[in-house]
């Protein structure tokens, strides 16, 4: 699992830096950058300062809006002078990255106002990977990124589109700039950081593809657990967000979270959805690491699970199926304001709740 890191910041930058020194000797503020109204020179500047914002909302950590600063270019910048502006923004956003604690969450408003620091990591390698190819179309020379990093990115910000054929070409047909076959052009777009729900003791991290693609292979999808590993419940749920994923039906709004204790750092559990709503009914199911159980941490969770539901327009309805053995799932519920509205299974093992 590729993690979207300060390394992988300088990765890209470097990528870049390397192609465009094929084209120094060319005149980038009088040729256009691809299909860009910008001229090279102007997009240049433009990655740039989105690097140095990146950062600056990780080091400021502002909740409602842009940190209000911008870099401003010498006049006389040349095409080599430009890079290097380019390689310092990226080392300071890469550092920058390195050095928030995971929990860090600042403004960005797609779509869900805040970003961590590996989503503003993503969104400062989306930027130099895209804008390299538009800077590259336009000065005629040749660009691609690794094959890995361009499926990060598509991973980490576009949870939403299914996955095609080649990383690279799913990448620029998502963002409006390649066709890819049998699929309509891309017009308008925009990437999606992952949704975070906090209670009075936890965060709900909304769980990227990437991650629930490690969790479902064993691994620890990068988090601290109590114990050391999760539940089975969530590491199944995972396999079915990548299946979900890779068919083209996860909608990240309706997937999974892991249940951080915000005092610890450690995950405890997962929480999520069993898919999309279906006439406006929503099926949750979650899980708690053993040593994590009995603190109340699960019906802290629905509730606020539950709560983000129903506050939508989609959703009139939430429900839970509860194993008619598993009375302390049942209380759960119950202490989340689920009502018993039937029974599931052919002898009755298992028990339907409802929230509306």
């Amino acid at each position: 699992m590729r993690t979207m890191s300060g390394d992988d910041v300088m990765d890209a930058v470097h990528g870049c830096t390397e192609a465009l020194r094929a084209a120094l000797d060319q005149d980038w503020k009088g040729v256009k950058a691809g299909r860009l109204e910008w001229s090279c020179h102007k997009t240049v500047e433009h990655v740039a300062s989105d690097l140095i914002a990146y950062a600056g909302q990780l080091a400021g950590r502002p909740q409602d809006r842009y940190v209000p600063y911008d870099i401003v270019l010498d006049d006389d910048a040349d095409n080599e002078g430009l890079l290097e502006v380019l390689e310092t923004t990226g080392t300071l956003l890469a550092t920058t990255v390195r050095i928030t604690p995971p929990e860090v969450r600042a403004f960005h408003p797609y779509p869900f106002r805040l970003a961590d620091r590996k989503g503003f990591a993503a969104m400062g390698i989306a930027e130099v990977l895209l804008h390299t190819h538009d800077l590259a179309e336009g000065l005629g020379i040749s660009y691609e990124p690794p094959r890995d990093l361009a499926d990060a990115v598509l991973g980490w910000l576009f949870p939403h589109v299914q996955p095609g054929p080649a990383p690279w070409p799913t990448l620029l047909w998502a963002t409006g700039r390649g066709d890819l076959p049998g699929r309509a052009p891309v017009t308008s777009w925009k990437w999606c950081n992952n949704l975070v729900l906090h209670t009075d003791r936890l965060d709900l991290v909304g769980v990227r593809p990437a991650v629930a693609r490690d969790l479902a292979l064993g691994g620890t999808g990068g988090f601290d657990w109590t114990g050391g590993s999760p539940h089975d419940g969530t590491r199944e749920a995972s396999a079915f967000l990548v299946k979900a994923y890779e068919s083209g039906l996860h909608r990240p709004e309706f997937g999974i979270f892991v249940l951080v204790r915000r005092d610890t750092g450690q995950a405890v559990g997962g929480i999520g959805f069993h898919g999309t709503p279906d006439a406006g009914r929503v099926e949750i199911g979650y899980d708690l690491v053993p040593g994590a159980r009995g603190a109340g941490h699960a019906t802290e969770a629905v509730r606020a699970l539950t709560g983000w539901a129903l506050a939508r327009d989609d959703v009139r309805s939430v429900v839970a199926t509860v194993a008619l053995a598993n009375t302390a799932s049942q209380a759960v519920v119950t202490r989340a304001g689920f009502r018993r509205v039937g029974e599931d299974g052919d002898a009755g093992e298992e028990l339907t709740f409802e929230l509306r």
